[in-house]
């Protein structure tokens, strides 16, 4: 619902703000005060195409601003989420226009800058306009289907038919896939057998080849590191160590007894200092012959079996050489090995393997077109239901002559989609025996907002509609009395469900509204400007008396008012 509207230098108008509530709002005033300029300041706070011409004179910018109350299952807010846009479901949303008199243009929404198509993109959803010089969204066709699927309840069949087209898809795509490999691998059969030969020759395993680098490392340092043990051997002194140090503890050993045999005690200083001094001995004997121990174990290790080293840069230089061919990594043979298996095997059983993908493409192209069949029939149902309903209208409306149909072409199942076979388009015969075409084949501006009227009350008599704010401008032009009264009616039921916003210049549709606002001029210092008042039941009396009856108002015309308000 839009809530607010507020217009800054924008051609005539200096400072206005408005509110507005929901149901039927009417503008009226005298031809030439300026009702264009409301809409075409809501016209660019949602995106519409402007101008400097539309900046008032003197003024270096004009701005517009139209604050919406969306509801808070819109689809909108999910659009400006994927947008990057903040905003809340269930708060205000503000649209801002700022155009400058220079031509340059800025779009906001929320205080965050958008592009103008971005702005545009929201304004399509929250406002619908039909007026004498367009009609907003029943022109195009590519809405027709949406309007139509909507007004007969047919959104389980759709979702079948959308289902059943990603299975058909998901099936088409993996057959081509197989097929394409399949083709793929065999045009490389001879080679990638040769290729697996290799692999299964070399074995490689996993980790191998930082195995192969390490042992070549160790193998190429194990002569020189064998010589540096006979070098720590040597300078240990090996067995002449052990006998000197053998020689050494005896002597202490026979010190201790002499010192014992003298008489000396096991806790005498003498015997004690001895007795650790042997200790000290026996240990270093001990721990010189685990040295001696260690660096044998460890000479050992460094002894490998001749050839050792050669086989291991041979096994790791093939491969990398290979690895080298296949354009892979060494560690990612085996990973290699098992794919081009797996592309072998799909050329020895790709046959049946592609016999079954045939098979499930071909059960759900047919499962596709028949659901799709389905939806088609129903949307033809549906479709002459709508015409009669809108048939229903147009008398009324003055448009007794013109005949709706809703056009449903079958597409080729080449050209079918998600959303079924069916090219849909709402097509009208303005006179008997003239050709049936688009809505945008009605010359007239003025029937072709009255028939978008009558289009609007045939869909929102089931409770769907389309948008919560249609704008219709002098939908009642040329028309009067009965047609009048129709046509306010319909506009009537219409805001029953949702917002309508007129500019009119009919009593009888003025007299519907449960708001009305009236334009006018006003001379000031600074020249003409543009003011909006609201009327209260006094002035909305005299206005619609105006309405009725031209530059003098009359007792008569008042009392006529009052009957119209009644």
């Amino acid at each position: 619902m839009l809530t607010g509207l507020s217009i800054r230098d924008i051609v005539l108008v200096e400072t206005l703000d408005l509110s507005f509530g929901p149901g039927l709002t009417v503008l009226t005033g005298e031809t030439g005060a300026g009702k264009s300029i409301i809409l075409d300041a809501l016209g660019l706070a949602t995106g519409a195409r402007a101008d400097a011409g539309l900046v008032r004179g003197g003024a270096s910018q004009g701005t517009a601003i139209a604050v919406f109350a969306p509801s808070t299952d819109h689809p909108l807010w999910r659009d400006l989420a994927e947008a990057g846009i903040n905003a809340e479901p269930g708060e205000d949303l503000i649209l801002r226009r700022q155009q400058g008199a220079d031509g340059r243009s800025r779009a906001f929404i929320n205080d965050q800058p958008v592009s103008i198509a971005a702005l545009r993109g929201v304004g399509e959803q929250l406002i619908e306009v039909h007026g004498q010089h367009e009609t907003v969204g029943l022109l195009d066709p590519r809405t027709h289907r949406g309007l139509l699927d909507d007004w007969g309840d047919l959104s389980d069949l759709l979702g079948r038919v959308q289902a059943a087209w990603k299975a058909r898809t998901e099936a088409t795509s993996e057959l081509a896939a197989m097929r394409a490999a399949a083709a793929t691998a065999a045009d490389q059969a001879e080679g990638l057998a040769a290729d697996l030969a290799e692999l299964d020759r070399l074995d490689p395993r996993a980790g191998e080849e930082a195995e192969l680098a390490g042992e070549r490392a160790i193998l190429g340092a194990a002569e020189k590191a064998l010589a540096d043990l006979d070098d720590a051997r040597q300078a240990i002194g090996a067995d002449t160590l052990s006998n000197r140090l053998a020689s050494a503890y005896r002597a202490v050993e026979r010190a201790r007894q002499r010192a014992l045999q003298a008489g000396a005690e096991d806790n005498n200083a003498v015997v004690q200092r001895l007795t650790r001094a042997a200790e000290g001995i026996d240990r270093t004997l001990t721990e010189a012959q685990e040295a001696l121990d260690a660096l044998d174990e460890a000479a050992i290790a460094f002894e490998f079996e001749p050839g050792r080293l050669d086989r291991a840069e041979e096994r790791l230089f093939a491969l990398r050489a290979v690895a080298r061919r296949l354009n892979v990594a060494v560690e990612l043979l085996p990973d290699e090995r098992a794919r081009i298996r797996r592309s072998l095997d799909l050329i020895e059983d790709g046959a049946e393997a592609l016999k079954q993908a045939e098979a499930r493409a071909t059960e759900t192209d047919v499962a596709y077109r028949q659901v799709a069949d389905s939806l088609s029939l129903a949307r033809r149902s549906v479709g002459d239901r709508l015409a009669e309903a809108v048939m229903a209208e147009l008398g009324p409306l003055k448009l007794d002559k013109a005949r709706f149909r809703v056009g449903l072409e079958a597409l080729d199942w080449e050209r079918a989609g998600p959303e079924g076979r069916d090219r849909i388009v709402f097509e009208v015969q303005t006179n008997p025996g003239a050709p049936w075409g688009g809505l945008a084949a009605i010359a007239s501006g003025g029937e072709l907002a009255r028939f978008a009227l009558a289009l609007k009350a045939s869909l929102a008599s089931r409770g769907h509609a389309a948008q919560p704010v249609m704008i219709f401008d002098e939908v009642d032009q040329g028309v009067g009395g009965a047609v009048a009264d129709a046509v306010g009616s319909r506009l009537a039921r219409l805001a029953e469900q949702g917002q309508v916003l007129i500019v009119t210049h009919s009593p009888q549709v003025a007299a519907r509204a449960g708001a009305h606002l009236k334009v006018a001029k006003s001379e000031t210092d600074a020249g003409v400007r543009t003011r909006i008042d609201t009327l209260d039941a006094d002035r909305r009396e005299e206005e619609l008396a105006r309405m009725l009856a031209g530059r003098e108002v009359t007792e008569a015309a008042r009392a006529a008012a009052r009957a119209l308000l009644a």
